[in-house]
This record gives structure tokens, C-alpha cells and sequence, in this order.
């Protein structure tokens, strides 16, 4: 039976000590994860990435933003994530600070961490094994990867495109 395409995003918000805004998941995909804020497409409407931003930053973090506030810092594709869907998901970041912990959600509760304290956490294996390491690589450029998974966690990762930031 063939799988669901599913369409994502990540929304990537730091604080002016440059610690990154993550969620608790309170729900499946990655229940007792932590992640970045964001969500999925309402792509029965046609929504795009950039609304899906503007509106997941305002229904989970009670962010009021502007599609000029945010910039698309990756792309990830994934292929048979745990067997179940297809996910393809757009990476934003936020370009101001984000200074307040929003308070918590029916998604989860949300905490900002030091880049170094990323890796101890609970992640989902992906974000852990591939996404988080390529977006520290790329933050302030672009970068576009592709996942085949497997169900043995053995995925194969291969970066599409590669922008670092100009220094």
C-alpha cells in the first residue's frame, strides 16, 4: 500500500543568548520528543510553507509575525518515516529574538536550550541523527537533504543542495 505524503514545518526561534526554542511533544509524531514548534500544511486549503509558519508560530507560541520574519534555512524530505508517511518538511527561522517562553500547549511545553545541550535531549532520530547537525552546518545559508528510511534506523542520508552562510 502506498504511503501518505505529509508536509511539515520546523520553526527554528532563538533568544538573544542564542538558545534555540524547542517543544516537549505532547503528541504523536514524536510524542516525548523534543523538537522545534510547527506542523503540518492545511493543504486542503493550498496553504504554503510561509503561511503554515505565520500560522503554527501564532496557534503554538502565540507569535505574531510576518512572512518577512522568517527565512527558509532548509528543506528535508523523508521517505518512509517509521514505515508510516512521506514527510516533507521546511525548515524557517525565525530572524529576531525570541526572548519569552511561550507558555504551554496541547502540543507540549517549550524550553530554550544552548546549541551544546541539543544532543542530550530526547530527539526524534532523524532530527538527532542528521537534521540538527545539518542545519548548525547551514544556519544563515541553505541546505536541501533526503532520508530513505529504514526500518532498522540504517537510513540514508544525501544533502541535495548546500549554501553555507557568507562569513
Amino acid at each position: 500500500m502506498p504511503l501518505p505524503h505529509k508536509i511539515s514545518t520546523l520553526l527554528y526561534c532563538f533568544n538573544e543568548r542564542d538558545e534555540v526554542l524547542l517543544i516537549e511533544r505532547a503528541q504523536e509524531p514524536n510524542l516525548g520528543c523534543w523538537s522545534p514548534p510547527g506542523g503540518k500544511l492545511i493543504t486542503a486549503d493550498g496553504e504554503s510553507p510561509h503561511a503554515c509558519a505565520l500560522r503554527e508560530a501564532n496557534e503554538e507560541m502565540g507569535l505574531v509575525s510576518e512572512p518577512t520574519d522568517w527565512r527558509l534555512t532548509g528543506m528535508v524530505s523523508e521517505a518512509g518515516y517509521h514505515e508510516q508517511a512521506h514527510w516533507l518538511m521546511f525548515l524557517f527561522e525565525l530572524t529576531r529574538p525570541l526572548n519569552e517562553i511561550p507558555p504551554p500547549h496541547a502540543e507540549g511545553r517549550f524550553n530554550f536550550f544552548a546549541k551544546e545541550d541539543i544532543p542530550d535531549l530526547k530527539l526524534p532520530v532523524n532530527d538527532g541523527e542528521y537534521i540538527w547537525p545539518a542545519f548548525w552546518a547551514h544556519r544563515g545559508g541553505f541546505f536541501s537533504a533526503h532520508c530513505r528510511c529504514f526500518p532498522d534506523n540504517q537510513n540514508d542520508w544525501r544533502i541535495e543542495q548546500s549554501s553555507t552562510a557568507f562569513k
